[in-house]
């Protein structure tokens, strides 16, 4: 499924989304009501973009995808996501049956977590992220057979990703980031924004606008 950015307007006491469209702005109807609908500076339509990307465009990052696609994402799905964590590069290091693999292709659409502050200096941050990465990866930790051992216990794809996450941290002299406290403050919030995109891109589809007070 190709996702595109909503436009999100209030006319006629209720919030509009409809799907972006070149020059909506210019000539834009309001569907609910059919008026042309013409704007003031504060009243601006706001663009929703699309919370997937590409997760090989992204740079040392934290990617959630979904071998269903953007529909693995629903709130009423429950199809397993996976996780890994990206080089500078692009290529994404993720834990499975096989072991550690590392790919080039397959995360085009995912949910994207920076994890390089941009104030770092960029160069000497993504050198670092990418030579623990290369080193944590063949770790005795992550090998084929200890697969279903680490499934067992909840961690799997995910606790390799985070476990990364805690080795580079620790190597920095920072304190390493609980599971429950990574997912509650950057995890959670993306896969709730995302189910909210969703669900208001598939009512657009359908009825080619959604509205509400």
């Amino acid at each position: 499924m190709e996702l595109r950015d909503l436009l999100r307007f209030s006319h006629c006491g209720r919030t509009v989304y409809r799907l972006e469209e070149p020059a909506a702005c210019s000539g834009l109807r309001c569907p609910v009501c059919g008026q042309l609908v013409r704007f003031g500076l504060a009243e601006a339509p706001v663009r929703i973009r699309c919370p997937f990307r590409n997760g090989h465009h992204a740079s040392c990052c934290f990617i959630m995808t979904s071998q269903q696609g953007a529909e693995g994402f629903r709130e009423e799905n429950q199809s397993e996501l996976h996780v890994g964590v990206s080089t500078s590069a692009g290529v994404v290091f993720s834990y499975t049956e096989g072991g550690v693999t590392c790919q080039q292709q397959g995360w085009e659409q995912s949910i994207i977590i920076p994890l390089v502050a941009p104030g770092n200096d960029i160069l000497s941050s993504t050198t670092l992220w990418d030579k623990h990465l290369e080193t944590f990866a063949h770790l005795d930790t992550w090998t084929p057979d200890r697969f279903n051992e680490e499934r067992e216990f909840g961690s799997c794809c995910y606790g390799f990703a985070l476990g990364f996450i805690n080795h580079l941290m620790r190597s920095q002299g920072q304190q390493p980031i609980s599971r429950e406290h990574f997912t509650a403050q950057f995890v959670l919030p993306r896969m709730e924004t995302t189910s909210r995109y969703l669900s208001v891109y598939q009512h657009v589809c359908r009825h080619g606008y959604h509205s509400r007070d």
